[in-house]
């Protein structure tokens, strides 16, 4: 049963705006000269510290990073391997969904209820889901080598 919810940014709780917010100054350092397309992302811990990303993209492609993987692998380099929420925003039409390998990376790390926010910058809407909402079947193994 999803749990996948719309509302305006403005109707949010303050939680959730401010790492909103912090995910918007991220998406302003966004190096996207091929797509045009701009992301950040804030990642939040238990304890309530941030992290955040922006998407960085290369002519190659392939090395481009998203804004949500910049995000969590800056937080794992800090040692912070455990997040409640994830705020993502971007611009133009729809919202800034995560893709499949931000998904993946994120299940690598977070539980399934944590609070994806997804917000477009330009309308002023919000979608807000959890991670069991957007990565249903994620691919886990057994951690230990086993």
């Amino acid at each position: 049963m999803s749990s996948v919810e719309k509302r305006r940014v403005d109707k949010l709780n303050p939680d959730d705006r401010r790492l909103l917010d912090l995910a918007a100054t991220y998406r302003r350092r966004a190096y996207s000269p091929y797509s045009g397309y701009k992301v950040g992302a804030a990642l939040r811990t238990p304890g309530g510290k941030t992290y955040g990303g922006c998407n960085i993209e290369n002519a190659a492609y392939g090395p481009t990073n998203c804004a949500e993987r910049t995000a969590v692998f800056k937080a794992v380099s800090e040692g912070d391997r455990e997040f409640s929420a994830i705020a993502v925003t971007g611009g133009g039409e729809g919202f800034p969904y995560p893709c499949g390998v931000c998904r993946q990376v994120l299940s690598e790390f977070a539980r399934p209820d944590l609070r994806v926010v997804m917000a477009n910058v330009d309308t002023g809407e919000a979608v807000i889901a959890t991670l069991a909402d957007l990565l249903p079947f994620s691919f886990t193994l057994e951690k230990g080598g086993k």
